[in-house]
């Protein structure tokens, strides 16, 4: 059989670019290793998450704030088994509407491990150990990334576990001790604490979230620690001994000094993420890698062998499901002879803490960095109406203007709903609007979206509620 593109790894980059092109025409497969569709986000990340982020969110007002608001319940009771399954199958929807995709767009699923046998060859190697050799005119290696190691401690995914394990625990720990304040490692201890744990962040560096807006950072670490999460900054985890009933996690401090000895039932290994290459076939095809193990592309996404691409986690770029869609869909429209293109300086991040956590462009830290002149707007939620009823005053909006110009550079928000208040300035900054362009705009009353136009009104020192 051959195509005109085969796609490697089935995540929302890969399953994306293979939808796109389906519908500008090419003939395409897509090869997975895995049993299912989806990937990591799918199967054992963004989506499993966010399943156990909203259960454990109603668990917690239901036990905290239900009654400030005249509704009784009593104490609420977990059943962790079927806030697992109600898990699981929020993951079958997604998966199953993956594989529906590819029966609606003609798109031919080979499972297996796939590997780049040579420039226009793909090899799948199935689980009974039967391989078969696909031809096709593009490829694009779309397998996404795998989790961190810190070396020195074994992850077995029970005791000791990446975010993988985190997701499929059978009981509340009764300590938790997580490696790393990123992303991952506040989403998924912030789903144990609200559960019932007592949890501690361990973090080399000297505050949580790193690369994250200073402002943010700071107000962030003091919410999480009033919600009762311990933070050990500058420190490092140097080793675990699994030896005893429980855990024994060796804290010692990240300049060197004296060490110190944590309790744990379960230690979540949360640094971050690596690229996912091993067993591509890639050195023996000659496809270069960059000094961090990542696909070596160019601006068109092209490897140095001809026809071969790569997109996603696979290559530089922050490391989001959203970044590797986009970059599927625009090299899906390269090869159809489009002009596919990714805006780099318009991709969100989010947090799905609570409260929610996102961003798009640039922090004043890097402004100050490259030396770019900007004006700031910033409204707190303090000063909006539903957030007062709502009771979730917690958090900010921030809004970072060019002096000159006053194009929007960046905008921070921290607070309820962030990750879906982000979008409107998302969409703001890739049409090149200004603070003064948001400013002018109506927004609905009482929203909070309010707080986005009254930052904006603050870049021009005239916030009207504040």
């Amino acid at each position: 059989m051959s195509y005109d593109l085969i796609v490697i790894g089935t995540g929302p980059g890969g399953y994306v670019c293979a939808i796109r092109a389906a519908q500008l025409g090419l003939k395409t497969a897509v090869v997975e290793k895995n049993p299912t569709f989806g990937g990591t986000c799918l199967n054992i990340g963004c989506i499993p998450s966010k399943a156990l982020l909203h259960a454990s969110h109603l668990f917690d007002e239901a036990g905290h704030d239900f009654e400030k608001m005249g509704i009784g319940v009593g104490k609420p009771k977990l059943d962790l088994k079927a806030m697992m399954a109600f898990k699981d199958e929020g993951v079958s929807g997604n998966v199953k509407g993956v594989e529906f995709l590819f029966k609606k767009n003609k798109i031919d699923t080979y499972v297996g491990a796939g590997r780049v046998a040579a420039a226009g060859k793909v090899g799948v190697k199935a689980a009974d150990g039967k391989t078969q050799t696909l031809e096709t005119k593009a490829i694009v290696i779309a397998t996404g990334s795998d989790v961190a190691r810190l070396k020195g401690i074994e992850i077995d995914e029970k005791r000791v576990v990446s975010s993988t394990g985190a997701l499929t625990l059978d009981k509340v720990p009764e300590k938790l001790v997580v490696v790393g304040a990123g992303v991952i490692g506040l989403e998924l201890g912030s789903v144990w604490k609200r559960l019932g744990s007592d949890v501690t962040v361990v973090e080399f560096l000297d505050g949580a979230l790193p690369g994250m807006d200073g402002e943010v950072r700071r107000q962030a670490q003091r919410i999480f620690e009033k919600q009762g999460i311990a933070f050990k900054l500058s420190s490092k985890v140097t080793a675990v001994d699994t030896s005893g009933k429980r855990l024994k996690v060796t804290v010692e401090p990240a300049k060197g000094g004296a060490a110190e000895t944590l309790d744990a039932d379960v230690v979540l290994v949360s640094i971050g993420r690596v690229p996912y290459t091993e067993g591509l076939g890639l050195k023996e095809a000659g496809v270069k890698l960059d000094e961090r193990g990542r696909v070596a592309t160019d601006a068109h996404f092209a490897t140095n062998v001809p026809g071969v691409y790569a997109i996603g986690d696979a290559i530089a770029g922050p490391m989001l499901a959203h970044k590797a869609e986009d970059e599927g869909v625009a090299v899906a429209e390269i090869l159809a002879g489009q002009a596919g293109h990714v805006n780099y300086d318009a991709i969100p991040s989010v947090v799905y803490t609570a409260p929610e956590i996102a961003s798009v462009g640039k922090t004043e830290e890097e402004l100050k960095a490259a030396g770019v002149a900007y004006k700031v707007g910033k409204f707190p939620f303090t000063a909006n109406g539903r957030a007062k009823v709502n009771r979730t005053t917690d958090g900010f909006v921030k809004i970072l203007a060019d002096a000159k110009t006053d194009r929007v550079l960046g905008v921070h928000i921290i607070g309820a709903e962030a990750g879906t208040l982000i979008g409107e300035v998302t969409l703001a900054m890739e049409f090149g609007a200004s603070s003064e362009d948001i400013a002018r705009t109506c927004h609905a009353h009482p929203t909070l979206s309010e707080a986005v136009k009254e930052a904006a009104l603050a870049v021009d020192k005239r916030a009207i509620h504040m």
